[in-house]
């Protein structure tokens, strides 16, 4: 069993939820009430530290939304993305680019725990096997709701969908603004921030890689 898969049935054990079949990739709406506690704890005191009061009319709840926040913002660390793949891997001789485009991603960037976002584009070329489409995006926000950078995240998309499917090749291509970047230090509202990685024919073929960045520009729907 994955650490990812062993933290989940940790953390349903203590919530007292049953374990559901797609618990992989199940969305965080229950909250573990020891964590909630003792992040809106922290995040009190974080308010009195910046000069506020934690029990004005608007601040009183805060800490405690906050702390529900952080906890579904970070949901990925109980996912399994693998596992996600798994949960719907078809035989099917297909051997032509599989693209999903536009997958929203939200992540927080570890450094400042300031938020990054934008757009991945994953593409995988079929081994014998194919994964249901919506998998492909699970995959991207069990490791995006995670304290992240923008360069690991590509990495370790690419990674799992080659581990599991064992494709042909597999291309990540992620856009996407900081605002680590925009709201403090240099201040640049329109920088964007583009990372890739490839596998297999993605790698070795310079017109497979053409072709699926050529398709990425393309607007066929």
């Amino acid at each position: 069993m994955s650490d990812d898969r062993f933290i989940h049935r940790i953390f349903l054990k203590d919530m007292n939820i049953d374990e559901i079949d797609d618990f992989s990739y199940r969305r965080k709406n229950e909250y573990n009430a020891e964590q909630t506690s003792a992040l809106t704890d922290l995040y009190r005191q974080v308010l009195i530290n910046i000069g506020e009061n934690p029990e004005r009319e608007g601040l009183k709840k805060s800490p405690e939304r906050i702390a529900k926040a952080v906890q579904f913002l970070t949901q990925g660390y109980y996912q399994d993305p693998k596992a996600i793949l798994e949960s719907a891997m078809f035989k099917e001789q297909y051997s032509q680019m599989v693209i999903v485009k536009d997958i929203e991603v939200f992540s927080f960037c570890e450094h400042h725990m300031l938020p990054f976002f934008g757009k991945a584009h994953v593409a995988y070329i079929p081994n014998g096997y194919i994964t249901g489409l919506s998998k492909i995006a699970r995959v991207v926000d069990a490791y995006s709701r995670r304290l992240q950078v923008q360069e690991r995240l590509t990495n370790q998309i690419k990674d799992c969908i080659q581990q599991t499917l064992h494709p042909l090749g597999v291309a990540v291509v992620i856009e996407a603004q900081h605002m680590c970047m925009m709201m403090r230090g240099v201040e640049k509202q329109e920088s964007c921030t583009t990372t890739s990685a490839f596998t297999g024919l993605f790698m070795k073929s310079n017109a497979t890689r053409a072709e699926f960045i050529n398709l990425l520009g393309k607007k066929l729907h």
